[in-house]
């Protein structure tokens, strides 16, 4: 397993980017702007990171602002923790033989979500190529919240 990524919610990109680039140091690797889904993703990482983010994409903060919510209650500013793993199929099912739920399935063969037991949503994406849509994940339903 390898660690990723922190998603963080913001409601406000400008001031968000002030804090963690212009303030604290982070830099901008990438920016995705997705219309369709009417939101902005911002990857930041620190300077000392660069080259591991230049290679692996990692470690990062991902700042996630959508367009139309601008106010988060309840810990919904913060996201997920991402790992890349090596077999999504077989992490997932090791989870589910623990007595996890696997609240998003790999479906796609790419990636799922599952929850700590604080409530913490942990993203778990398959290393390289997205494997093969296989069962019982291709046709597993989503069970509660991710």
């Amino acid at each position: 397993m390898e660690y990723l990524h922190t998603m963080v919610r913001v409601g406000n990109l400008e001031a968000a980017l002030d804090f963690y680039v212009d303030k604290l140091g982070l830099v901008e690797t990438r920016r995705i702007d997705n219309e369709k889904g009417r939101y902005t993703l911002v990857f930041l990482a620190a300077e000392r990171d660069i080259g591991n983010v230049e290679k692996t994409r990692a470690p990062q903060v991902e700042l996630t602002y959508n367009w139309d919510e601008h106010e988060y209650t309840g810990g919904r500013n913060f996201g997920h923790l991402a790992y890349r793993v090596d077999d999504i199929y077989a992490t997932c099912q090791k989870l589910m033989d623990a007595g996890v739920t696997i609240n998003r399935p790999p479906r796609d063969g790419h990636m799922a979500f599952v929850r700590s037991p604080d409530g913490i949503s942990i993203e778990l994406l398959q290393r390289g190529e997205s494997l093969p849509p296989q069962e019982p994940w291709a046709s597993m339903p989503n069970t509660g919240s991710w």
